[in-house]
């Protein structure tokens, strides 16, 4: 049974893939302890012997001395696909190794290896069918929730409840909220979501005369979009040769599914969700949705909207918003807040044009109706379960490796920040960036013992560091050794994120939804297509939806409101 829901999530995951052309930037279960074919974990443990030891005996302590990891390129100093990325993972790996080694008592060998980061939930289910298991790995909460009918996941409920970093949680409903009705928790998620801001190139602002703080209506970001577009906001004499918006796809592959266009979407969500009254229905069925799909549609046909914009991947949308020849780019950009405001600000600055990014607030049509942006559920961390009935191997991974990982202190800083004395230190040190550039030119000076960004690996002359995989901004439990720094920038979005958003809507779980989101997802984006780019009937492409998956979806409803 489960190598037939292996294999139905596969070609979900394939048939989602092909229909976002490579949108899906995001990482991607739920263990069944009643699955009668368990999962052979091909783990760097595997042949370590591990039997039960009977319902009423304890289990012995399992001498965990590897671990194999799969994530996707959120997990920046493990990245190898530059020379400057395989100096950081060769320095961070063997120092993680070392600091979780020291924490559980002896040593430990890990092995990271990075999925295919624009197609990880396909990735990571032809790795599943291959039973390529990995011993830890990230997923996202929809992903999780999509596997939690195929007994790979184990519940780390109690683990989780009994963890020392209990003590330090500031955020305690991110993970309580992942817990299912039953009160199984299979993915811990070590941070809040976070979720995606449209920015403006301030510059192209002044060029067209709008200011930032009147864009308040759907009409007001229209005409701004529609200057973009028949202006000459990049100032090189030619009008007309510009877009106003770019995104990375004009719908999501992964939920929230709308956080690159929520201007466009406003009020309609693109997928199952629950009521006010507890019923679950299909967004995407509604009228909210045909009068977004029409406004994408108008916007596409009058070219304010990049063309690109419909196969673009995050990577490709960024480049061409930030890139050095402005003609064909894009004046308003949405994607993530936080890190990602520093990003474009200094890939503008990099590419010698006006680096200064204005936030947008929500629109009205946004806050009247739906709260303000998007905050995602948080990706989390998922330990595959070997199926033996025996917890103490589960049990050693999160303790080697999740507990670990909010320690405060050491593990947490790695997490954090990277390879020590590589990407940050604590030692005494001067230097400068932008020695050549006497307008960008700055000297940085510190004391022993001073917590502090070294220069990038990658661009030592004029960039510092940044953050590894915890955003120390998002973390649900902060260091507690006053390793705390921020750049002044993402400080300034998060505060802006957080002060305008609300949670996502919960993702669905059910045994058919878990088999069949990715017809869903297939339907939704043949729909889009042919109404925003071939410019085809809003009525009848909804109705050619309906009758492709319409009675999937009254499958799904029904056991979902069943529950």
């Amino acid at each position: 049974m489960k190598k037939k829901v292996l294999a139905l999530l596969l070609a979900s995951a394939m048939v989602a893939s092909m229909a976002a052309c490579g949108n899906n930037d995001e990482p991607a279960g739920t263990s069944d302890a009643g699955s009668t074919t368990p999962a052979t974990s091909t783990g760097s443990d595997s042949g370590a012997a591990s039997t039960s030891t009977g319902s009423d005996a304890p289990a012995e302590p399992y001498n965990l001395t590897s671990l194999k990891v799969l994530v996707d390129g959120t997990v920046n100093s493990v990245k190898q696909e530059t020379e400057a990325q395989n100096t950081v993972r060769e320095v961070f790996i063997p120092q993680l190794e070392e600091a979780i080694g020291a924490a559980i008592g002896h040593e430990i060998d890990i092995e990271f290896e990075v999925g295919n980061h624009t197609k990880y939930s396909e990735d990571v289910g032809r790795r599943f069918v291959a039973e390529d298991y990995p011993d830890v790995m990230i997923m996202s909460a929809n992903m999780m929730k999509q596997y939690s009918t195929t007994g790979l996941l184990w519940d780390m409920a109690d683990a989780y409840a009994n963890a020392e970093f209990q003590s330090r949680i500031t955020l305690p409903a991110i993970n309580e909220n992942m817990k299912d009705s039953q009160g199984h928790l299979y993915g811990f998620a070590p941070t809040y979501g976070n979720g995606c801001i449209t920015y403006v190139k301030q510059s192209w602002l002044d060029a067209v005369g709008i200011k930032g703080d009147d864009v308040k209506t759907y009409e007001d970001f229209y005409n701004m979009l529609l200057a973009f577009k028949n202006g000459d906001p990049d100032g090189n004499g030619v009008e007309g040769d510009t877009y106003g918006f770019i995104s990375a796809g004009l719908i999501g592959g992964e939920a929230p599914y709308i956080n690159y266009t929520a201007e466009f979407w406003q009020d309609s969500y693109p997928g199952i969700l629950q009521g006010e009254d507890g019923k679950w229905y299909d967004g995407f069925q509604t009228d909210a949705t045909k009068a977004a799909l029409k406004r994408l549609q108008e916007a596409y046909a009058a070219g304010v909207i990049d063309p690109d914009s419909f196969t673009a991947g995050t990577k490709q949308a960024r480049e061409k918003w930030w890139g050095a020849e402005q003609s064909g780019s894009a004046g308003a950009f949405s994607y993530w807040a936080g890190n990602w405001y520093k990003n474009l600000n200094e890939n503008l600055e990099k590419n010698n044009l006006p680096s200064e990014v204005y936030q947008l607030a929500p629109i009205k049509e946004i806050t009247d109706n739906v709260g303000g942006y998007l905050n995602r559920e948080s990706p989390v961390w998922v330990i595959l379960d070997d199926g033996d009935g025996d917890d103490s191997r589960e049990q050693a991974i999160f303790d080697a490796f999740i507990e670990t990982m909010l320690d405060g202190d050491t593990i947490q800083s790695l997490w954090t920040y990277g390879a020590r004395d590589l990407e940050w230190s604590t030692k005494a040190e001067s230097f400068t960036l932008n020695a050549n550039d006497p307008e960008k030119k700055k000297d940085y000076n510190y004391e022993e013992g001073q917590f502090h960004y070294r220069p990038s690996v990658a661009e030592p002359e004029t960039k510092l560091s940044s953050k590894n995989h915890l955003d120390p901004a998002l973390v649900i439990a902060p260091l507690t050794n006053g390793f705390v720094v921020s750049n002044d920038l993402e400080t300034v979005s998060n505060q802006f994120f957080t002060s305008h958003c609300v949670d996502a809507p919960s993702a669905p779980t059910s045994d058919t939804y878990s088999q069949s989101s990715g017809d869903l997802l297939s339907a939704v984006q043949e729909c889009v297509a042919a109404v925003v780019v071939r410019g085809e009937d809003v009525d009848a492409s909804m109705e050619t939806y309906v009758n492709t998956v319409g009675s999937l979806v009254e499958e799904i409803l029904a056991e979902l409101n069943a529950e």
